[in-house]
This record gives C-alpha cells, structure tokens and sequence, in this order.
C-alpha cells in the first residue's frame, strides 16, 4: 500500500472490498456501475484540471509555509473582532477533539446530551448578560444577526403597523460598516426601508416599526440606549441591540432597558479571529417572540422515565412545515464556536469574565490618559474598551504599521484603538511612543494600570449573572477537563460509528487538514487588515476559489456565505441582480419541486421572490410536463429555478437538461442547491447540467466537519453572466464589479474554516476526487443491495441504481405499530445515528454511508438494520411493550434490579454479538417533545422554575 497516497486513508472500502461490493451489486467493473447510475449525457469528458495531489506531510509543510506569509500583528481595529486568549483547556479537549468537532446536529437527542448541555449553557450565559427571556443556540456571525433582529420585529409588528404598511427601519449611524452592508442586502427584497441617523436626532416618527443601536457605537461611545429605548417603547417601535458581549460585563444589559432584541458575536470569549470566522453569534430575545426566533432553541423536557433531559425545542424555523412563509431560512447554527464560548464562561466564571473586563476597561482608561496628556483630544466621553482620537491618521498609520500594529482609521483625522484581553502595559507604551512620535514628542511612559471611570451610572452593570453552579464549578483545568469529557461521553460522533446521514455527508475530517486551525498564524488575522498582512490567506482562499470553480464547471467563486442557507440566499441574490442589470426588475418568480428542502422556498422569500411549487412525478422525478407549463406560464417574470442535483430523491434525473433548457427557454436562471455535490465531483457538474449558479456545502462534500452543528461554510458558484454581481464587502474589496452589498460580516466569510477544504482538495487531487465519488456511489448501491427483501427502495434510476444515498420506505411498518422514529431509536441500541427520518418523504428514512465508510462497518450497519427488522417481525400492533417502542434501553434500565420487560436484558442492551465490542450507552430514555415544548425552559435554571405551561 502506498502510504503517501491520502486517497488510501481518506476512502474506507479496500480495493479487494470493492471488488467484492461490485460483484454482491451485480456489476464487472465501477465503471459500469457509473455508467448505469449517472445518465450518459452529463458526464464530464475530461479529468478536473487541478494540482497533482500531496501526501499527509508534503500538505502540512505546504501549508505552514502559506502561514508564514501572513503577518500577526498586534491588532486594536475592532469593529466586532479582537484577538483573543483560548484557554488551551477548551483548544485540546474541544476545538482539537474528534468527539465534538464530528458531531451531528442534535436531532436525536438521546445521543446528543452532551452538546445540548454545553448549548444550554451558552444560551444561560447570553440570556443573563442581555437580560432577556430567551435566546437561541447561536447564529452565523454578528451581521447576520443584525439582518436576523431586522426581520424579526418587522414580522412582529403590530397588526395595525402591518395594515397601513409601516415599514421604515432606523440604524443608528454607530452600527458597525459590515452590519449596515448586510442589512441594506435583506431589507430591499423584503420592502423594508432603511434610515439611517444619529441616535440623537431621530424623532420617533409613527412611520417606524423598529430601530437597531449599536452599543457601544463602532467608534467606541456608549450612548443612553436606556433612554432611547424609553421613547421608541413608548412611540410602539420597537428596539434591537448590537451588544459587544464583553461589555455586557461592565454595562447594564439592555434587557432590563426594555429592549426587544439583543444581538452580537460571542468571538470575544476566546474565539481565534481566524480571518474572520466561524464565530458563534447570540440572538436574545422575549419569549413572547418564540416562535418567530430564528435558528435552534435548545430546551428541557422529560423523557420516558420522567427523567430531565434536553431537546431542540419548538422547531421554531418550521420550514419543512411553513416553507415559504417560514421567518428564516437558517437551519444551522454555529455549535462547536458555540461549545467553546460557552465553556470560556463555565471555566473563568463570573469573577473571571469580571477581571478580564475590568482589565480590559481599565486599560483603556489608562491609554485614554496618557494620549491626552500628551495633547491627544479623545472623543469618547463614556467607552469600555475603544478610544476615539483625533489625529493625523496617515502619519499615525505609517508610525505603528513599522511598529508592527494595526489601528483603525476611520478618516483622515481619526484613529480609533480598541483595546482587548491579550493587551499588556508593553503595548499600551508602545502605542503611546506611536503618538508622540507622530507629533515629534517624547513619550510618556504608563508604569500602572488606572481604574476606569468613564461609564455613567444609569448604564453600569448592577445586575448579577451566572449564578448557576455549572459557572462556579469547573474553575480549575483538572475540573473543566473532566466537565468536558462527561458531555463528551453523553454524544454519539463519527468516531464512535458511522453517521449515515442522508443529504448531510457526514464524511472522515482527516486531522491533517484540522491541524492547521491551531496555528496561530491562521487564528490571529483580523479580519480587516492590509491585505499584504493576509497574503498566506489569500493565497488560499484565491487557489479555493479557482479549485470549486473548476470543481463545478462554472466561472468564478464567492466564498463569502457562511452555511449553506446564505449561499442559497446569496445565490437568488445574485440572479436578482442580473436581472436588475438588464432592467428585467419584474422577473420574481420562483419555481421549486415539491421534494425541495425547506429552505428553498424560505431563501427565495428573503430574496423578495414568489414560489410557484412544482410536482413530482410517481418515481421521485421533476414532472417536466407541469414543470414546462409553469414555466410558459410565468415566463415574462420568471426569475429562477431551484433544484437539488442528484434530486433529493437520491436519483440522477435524466431528464436534467431538458429541465435547464425549458427554464433558459423561458428567461429564468437555474439555480442548484449543492447539497448533494459529493455525488457529481470528476464526474459530473452544474456547469455540465446546464446550472447557472450552486452553493457548496463545504461541511459536507468537502470535509469541514459539521461540529455538532455547525460550523458549516456555503460558498456560492455561478457561471459567466453571474460573475459580475458576486457580493462585496465595505471594507475589504472582494466580489464583482458589480457586487451585491454584503452576505456574511466578513469579506471571505469563514476563512479559518477554509482551510479544511482546501486541504481536501489538495491531499486528493483529480484522481482522488474521482474516485472518492465513484465510492460513495458503490457504498450506497451496496448497503442497498444488502437491504434487499428487508427494506423497499422507495426511488432508484432507470436502471435500478442509487446516486450515494438511498431512501428506505418504513411506512409498512405501521400495521405493526413501528413508526420510523422506533427504528431510529432502536438502531441507537446496536451503537448507530439514524439516517435521515422523515425526509424528504414522511415514514421513510434516508441513508448515505459517504465514501470514507470501510465494507466493515456498513455491514455492522446492515447487519443492524436487518435486525431490527427481524424485531419487527415479531411485533403485533397491539403489543407496544417491545424493544422497539422502549428503546433506546439505558445503563440505568440494563442495570436496574428490575426487570419487568417481556424481553431480555441483553437482548435490549447487546442484540448483535459485535456491540458488545463498543457499546455507546444513551445517558437519557427516549424525550418527551411535546412536554418540552408545552414547558419552555431554555437554561440552566432548575426545571420547577418554569413548571407554568406556556
């Protein structure tokens, strides 16, 4: 075996293993089993022109040597990023751990504890410095949350706002560039009109339904949000705040104020800049305003034994349900950064978070002093950590860029310094000799730290936080570690078994193209910097960018959304825009299958579209009839297509091009949700089909690992006519020349996390690529062929294949009594995640075992599946005491000195000899989602507290 060749540990079967799989499948060869799944006409002629491909050790010399050409800098810009501290407790144990970083999205929560505990945590933690009811689980990045608050309360607004068509939003002119940017993107499809204006000036005009405050203000001032938000409650508008997190500590929460939503980046608490992201945002808001709160709501219930236990609460997006008239079309959240904030708080506590903003204050005090009695006017009359100095910015810039230190320069004669944790008295002497330097003073020399004094006392913090004991508990390394590896016990993760999620690709993360995230010359580049800082970024996100341009056939890359439902909303974008530009304003049509995700219909929404839904055919198909007579009928003001490729149906559509060309025959563009691109790479493309544009799941088809749900990358790629309008970003130049205002906060998005895939791509190469496709079809066709007489294959291509995942129909179960979801939890019994249940038809689950898979273990899965089968079998519909209906079976049930069951203990604990091998023992009994639901409790306080049904 060559040891060198990444493809060999990346792709699980062996060569012999395949072999075999191709001969149980009924074919001679992988390429006939190719070319009886993937119609003839779409296949590529030719290999992907990419990089011959490195092995494990030639990638990481490659990219250490990248790294070196960024330049780490000490950096005060600020504007929502500052350099950080990350305990090295949270670095090994969390961001460094396979037990987190390849977790799943809570959906079965059983096995997922640990992570819906360390959630709650972080929810507890936002909710008590905001000072509101109810938070979510994170979102993307501050911006977005922003655009998130906006939409919120324009949803909520009064029935006599939403009658006369109130629609006027005020921005305070203190909100950060990057946020205005995005809100301006979200608010004109929408019918939202932005005002922007000072705080001061703004007369609370009836014509407003709402309002956001920046606080502190992008240049550092602390303005009477208090105040404001007195006179806006009482005008009926109502108020978001972006809050800096940090400054929550010192600063009164804007919950108590009375404000609607507060909003922010949690990237402070410990989170590497890392060009940008992943960071977890926070989103707080009032309980009254649950079901319109977008992202996840993780919340306590009860399972079977009335035990406490935790769940994603309410499905408060609901857009396998509302769809086009879902508030959001997020569908992730930004766990793992999640994770790892929330822990920084659990491991310094109240009394820590308290030093290090007292630290950081007081410093700020400290400079703030020195410049002034150097003859510096600081404009600022009451900050936390950011000054506001008038002085030559060009003379200053060239001074502290020799001294190795970025500031922010606002204008011409402004510079603003925003101080952070890793700051020391050294720096604040450095910066201060800038300053005197600039004006050709001797320097003065700061030998103590002042305290702070300069926050009023109406916005002075008095309200306590994080009381609970999880935050005064885990203050040592021995401790947090152990409080870490409990929750890490309770998940279910790829390095336990597979994770055969259908749609979701739940592929190997290989740790070469991890390590990299802890370098500190990826972690610490602000994500404003020059660009000559980030040349080792750009080297990479550029040659990312050519690598998915190739990849998808199309010609020019946006990496800028940061999961797949911005690239999805930043793809429609972008067609809008083109049919702007050829003054075609009228084209808002939007045609999707009725088989699409959720999603779809919500991003053609934001994107100010109408959805026309078209029928599928009895074998999964688009019905290219009804498809053809929507499209004539709309087609003066048809703007777009959305559709999943390979369908989500798991089938190559044959009929592919002949969709494509009915829409281009017709004035739209098609768009191709790329969720299911690890069944196209080197063979096949958007481009090839006849796509205009695609979002990537980066999380998915190219390896970064979905973190327990997030973080997740969704970068956009489109053809010729669509390059122009690829979205910018205020501060750094990045899109088209016609760019679109912004999608993410920062310019490349989540670079850091970019990282992974260009690793991928490199350590694999063409053939590598090819051939991880081709496998991914073989290992799906095999678990398919080994569930033959056990599980009907609900839709299969003309020729009877699979693309690389399949959909197993469970509904004939129901004459038993078994609905799906018994099978889901049972399979938890033999060591298994679920597939996919329920989607993307009802009663059926969906299975994709990814390439990196070995024979092995799909046929433990098999294996399992067959014999729950065999279990069902057995049952009777009226017989609801069986292993099914009680499974999962805990430590706790198996171990108990009772056994009332009609089966044996290990018959519920090790129902196939090789469990006992590994077994995975769920911490809770199956959930009680509606008793959590109708009992809404979204932090760590005990349960009794929240006993009230809402």
């Amino acid at each position: 075996m060559n040891t060198e060749d990444f493809s060999l540990r990346h792709i699980g079967p062996r060569e012999a293993d395949q072999k075999l799989m191709l001969q149980i499948i009924g074919v001679d060869s992988m390429e006939q089993l190719i070319h009886e799944t993937i119609p003839n006409g779409i296949r590529l002629k030719s290999d992907l022109d990419l990089d011959a491909p490195m092995s494990e050790q030639e990638y990481l010399l490659h990219i250490y040597d990248l790294s070196k050409k960024n330049k780490v800098y000490k950096t005060y810009i600020g504007l929502g990023y500052h350099p950080t501290i990350l305990p090295a407790v949270i670095q090994r144990n969390v961001l460094e751990n396979p037990g987190w970083y390849t977790a799943y999205t809570p959906y079965q929560a059983e096995i997922a504890q640990g992570r819906l505990e360390a959630l709650l945590n972080f929810q507890t933690m936002v909710t008590d410095l905001t000072g509101m009811e109810i938070a979510n689980a994170s979102l993307l990045d501050e911006s977005t949350a922003a655009a998130e608050a906006m939409s919120l309360l324009f949803a909520v607004r009064e029935r006599d706002q939403k009658k006369t068509g109130i629609n006027k939003f005020f921005v305070s002119e203190n909100i950060l560039p990057q946020t205005l940017s995005l809100l301006q993107t979200r608010a004109t499809p929408i019918g939202i009109e932005l005002v922007i204006g000072s705080e001061s000036d703004f007369d609370f005009s009836t014509e407003y339904f709402g309002a956001i405050l920046q606080y502190p203000g992008k240049h550092g001032q602390i303005t009477d949000i208090k105040t404001f938000i007195e006179k806006a409650n009482a005008s009926r508008i109502k108020v978001a705040v972006a809050a800096d997190i940090m400054s929550l500590i010192k600063l009164e929460a804007p919950g108590k104020f009375g404000a609607d939503v507060v909003l922010g980046t949690t990237q402070r608490f410990g989170i590497p800049m890392g060009y940008g992201g992943p960071h977890a945002a926070y989103f707080a808001t009032k309980t009254a305003y649950k079901r319109d709160l977008p992202g996840r709501i993780i919340g306590v219930t009860k399972d079977l034994n009335g035990n406490r236990a935790l769940r994603m609460a309410l499905q408060t997006r609901e857009q396998h349900i509302k769809r086009d008239k879902a508030t959001s079309n997020i569908c992730t959240a930004q766990v793992l950064l999640a994770v790892m904030a929330g822990m920084y708080a659990v491991y310094h506590g109240p009394k820590g978070l308290e030093f290090i903003a007292n630290k950081i204050y007081d410093k700020a005090t400290t400079l703030a002093n020195a410049l002034e009695d150097l003859g510096f006017e600081q404009t600022n009359t009451s900050f936390f950590d950011t000054l506001h100095i008038k002085a030559d910015a060009k003379a200053i810039r060239k001074i502290a860029l020799k001294n190795k230190m970025n500031f922010y320069y606002p204008s011409k004669d402004s510079v603003t310094i925003s101080l952070n944790e890793t700051a020391t008295i050294e720096d604040l002497n450095t910066i201060v000799s800038i300053f005197a330097k600039s004006i050709k003073k001797d320097t003065i020399v700061i030998s103590k730290i002042s305290e702070g004094n300069s926050i009023e006392g109406n916005l002075k913090r008095h309200t306590t936080f994080l009381k609970e004991p999880v935050f005064n508990s885990h203050h040592s390394e021995t401790e947090l570690m152990r409080y870490i590896k409990n929750l890490e016990r309770k998940d279910l993760s790829l390095n336990h078994s597979m994770i055969s999620l259908g749609s979701c690709t739940m592929k190997l993360n290989a740790a070469a193209e991890m390590l990299p995230l802890s370098w500190f010359k990826w972690g610490k580049i602000h994500p404003f910097v020059p660009v000559n800082q980030a040349k080792g970024y750009h080297k990479v996100l550029r040659a990312l960018e050519d690598q998915l341009t190739e990849i998808t056939g199309f010609a020019g890359t946006s990496l800028q959304p940061n999961s797949g439902a911005q690239g999805e909303f930043a793809g429609l974008m972008v067609i809008r825009a083109y049919h702007e530009s050829r003054d075609d304003h009228h084209r808002n049509i939007c045609i999707i299958p009725s088989s699409a995700h959720g999603t779809n219909p919500a991003s053609a929404v934001m994107a100010g579209m109408k959805v026309v839904v078209t029928k599928s055919s009895e074998d999964g198909n688009i019905d290219v009839d009804d498809l053809r007579e929507k499209a004539e009928l709309h087609k003066d003001n048809l703007s777009a297509l959305m559709i999943t490729y390979p369908s989500t149906h798991g089938v190559y559509e044959s009929a592919i091009k002949e969709i494509t060309q009915i829409i281009h025959d017709n004035g739209g563009q098609v768009y191709m949700d790329g969720a299911n691109m690890n069944a196209q790479v080197g063979l096949t493309n958007p481009g090839n089909i006849g796509a205009d544009v695609c979002h990537l799941n980066l999380h998915k088809t190219f390896a970064i690992p979905h973190g327990g749900g997030g973080p997740g990358v969704g970068p956009i790629c489109v053809a010729k006519q669509l390059v122009p309008f690829l979205p910018g970003n205020p501060l750094i130049k990045t899109g088209g020349d016609q760019a679109i205002t912004a999608i993410s906060a920062a310019p490349f998005g989540s670079s850091l996390a970019c990282l992974i895939s260009y690793g991928y791509i490199k350590m694999l190469g063409a053939s590598g690529l090819k051939r991880s496709t081709e496998v991914a079809i073989l290992n799906a066709n095999y678990i398919k062929k080994r569930l033959e007489g056990s599980f009907e294959t609900l839709y299969s291509g003309e020729r009877g294949r699979a693309a690389h995942e399949m959909i197993i129909d469970c509904r004939p179960f129901k004459e038993h009594g078994i609905e799906v979801v018994d099978i889901a939890k049972r399979l938890i019994d033999y060591g298994f995640h679920s597939p996919t249940v329920s989607f993307p038809v009802a009663g059926t689950m969906m299975i994709e075992p990814t390439e990196s898979e070995s024979k092995q273990e799909m046929d433990r899965f098999c294996d399992a599946m067959i014999a729950i089968k065999h279990e069902i079998d057995d049952i009777s519909k009226e017989d609801d005491n069986n292993t099914l209906k009680n499974a999962p079976h805990t430590l706790a049930m198996i171990t108990d000195n009772e056994w009332l069951l009609p089966y044996t203990r290990q018959h519920a604990a090790f129902p196939l000899e090789y469990v006992r091998d590994n077994k995975f023992w769920p911490s809770v009994r199956r959930v009680d989602d509606a008793y959590g639901d109708r009992n809404l409790v979204c932090t760590c306080a005990p349960i009794e507290a929240y006993m009230e049904e809402v």
